[in-house]
């Protein structure tokens, strides 16, 4: 079992920033995900559990990052020039064994999600 507990959401202007916090019982693969309202969810962004290899989605190249502090067991998503179709509740999921890191299928644990609203 992984628990993880998502932080850091809420509401900015376009352009603004937000960094969101993933707390992990455990180290291990961590992945961002996105659901906007009537859609589905979407991957974001992912993290090795060395820290040594870094995943995004088109979308968010260039505007998020992702890192991992271990001591803290802690993962985050720093979100910058941030736009209106950003806006959506973020997850952040780890899971039991391998499989595609985009696919919300390969995915166990999830986190209860953080709502980020970004107004125009």
């Amino acid at each position: 079992q992984v628990q993880l507990v998502e932080s850091g959401g809420g509401l900015v202007q376009a352009g603004g920033s937000l960094r969101l916090s993933c707390a992990a019982s455990t180290r291990t693969f961590i992945a961002w995900f996105r659901q906007a309202p009537g859609k589905e969810r979407d991957f974001v962004a992912a993290i090795t559990w060395s820290g040594g290899n870094t995943y995004y989605a088109d979308l968010v190249k260039g505007r998020f990052t992702i890192s991992r502090d271990d001591a803290k067991n802690t993962v985050y998503l720093q979100m910058n020039s941030l736009k209106p179709e950003d806006t959506a509740v973020y997850y952040c999921a780890a899971r039991a064994s391998g499989g595609t890191y985009y696919y919300t299928k390969s995915y166990d644990y999830w986190g209860q999600g953080t709502q980020v609203t970004v107004s125009s």
